[in-house]
């Protein structure tokens, strides 16, 4: 997944770092664009209109890519990888200075039943923004089948908690704020929840002086320029924070924010201003908080 991970496990089960290993590369065997050989990356190769079985992890992370599209309207698109590879964030490495769908909204060329899915359109699959938080729900769940339960698991910044520290305190995780705008960090407690975050600080590159965000929406074809610095997203299923927190940052701050408002999603947002940085919560957000 081209990151790190982490886990604290308070009295850890015998050979929980194996097992950890064990169910990070299996995902990637499934979900990586990075493996030529893994089971997205054939998918991507098969022939337009072929039904294709699929692991059942990997069925769970497609299914949730397109119910959280259905409901953002597309902002989320596990069908994005043509325009992902386009800009220079996709395993090819090649880079165009101009992209546009080829097919109005990706994800509505993928159909899938019960454990098959095939293609419709020349779309290509891409669940970065999703199977690092699946990754880490997995975990959790492998713990909790070992016998822990009390544990904080960490890949690439998207964290879920499960119990308490031994001090029997909660597991208090700050959440950054990017760089250079002045916010205070927040602070949380995650104890059978997840957060995860989408931030334009992580991974972008810059072209004429503009900085392209690795986010790309799916309805220009490009990548966001919406000011949105970062969403954090509190969920019980990191995998969901992990697709909410992208179809929020795509929509920017006025859509996002609705959006995270009518489904009850307790988000933060960032947003560049002049004069720093401004933040936003979501009423869920606020509540807990409180």
């Amino acid at each position: 997944m081209g990151t790190t991970w982490s886990a604290h496990i308070v009295d850890a089960p015998a050979s929980c770092e194996d097992e950890i290993t064990d169910v990070l590369a299996r995902i990637i065997t499934q979900m990586s664009n990075w493996e030529a050989a893994s089971d997205i990356s054939r998918f991507n190769l098969s022939r337009i209109g072929l039904w294709t079985p699929l692991p059942p992890e990997m069925m769970t992370v497609l299914r949730a890519g397109l119910d959280v599209a259905k409901l953002s309207g597309g902002a989320f698109d596990p069908a994005v990888g043509r325009l992902v590879d386009h800009w220079g964030f996709g395993p090819s490495g090649t880079y165009a200075s101009s992209a546009r769908p080829s097919h109005p909204s990706p994800w509505t060329a993928l159909e899938i039943d019960q454990q098959q899915a095939r293609r419709t359109a020349d779309v290509t699959l891409d669940f970065s923004g999703i199977a690092k938080g699946f990754a880490v729900d997995a975990v959790a769940r492998r713990l909790r089948d070992l016998g822990a339960r009390h544990f904080l698991v960490e890949i690439g910044g998207e964290l879920r908690g499960d119990g308490v520290r031994p001090d029997g305190q909660p597991w208090w995780v700050d959440v950054e704020s990017p760089p250079g705008l002045g916010l205070p960090t927040l602070r949380i407690a995650l104890c059978g929840l997840s957060v995860a975050t989408s931030g334009d600080y992580r991974r972008f590159r810059v072209d004429d002086d503009r900085r392209l965000s690795h986010s790309i929406d799916p309805a220009t074809g490009m990548p966001i320029g919406n000011d949105v610095a970062s969403v954090s997203v509190l969920h019980q299923s990191a995998m969901m924070a992990d697709a909410w927190a992208t179809a929020i940052t795509v929509l920017g701050h006025e859509g996002g924010m609705a959006l995270a408002t009518r489904h009850g999603i307790a988000a933060r947002l960032i947003r560049r201003e002049d004069d720093g940085g401004q933040e936003y919560m979501t009423p869920a957000l606020a509540a807990m908080l409180d």
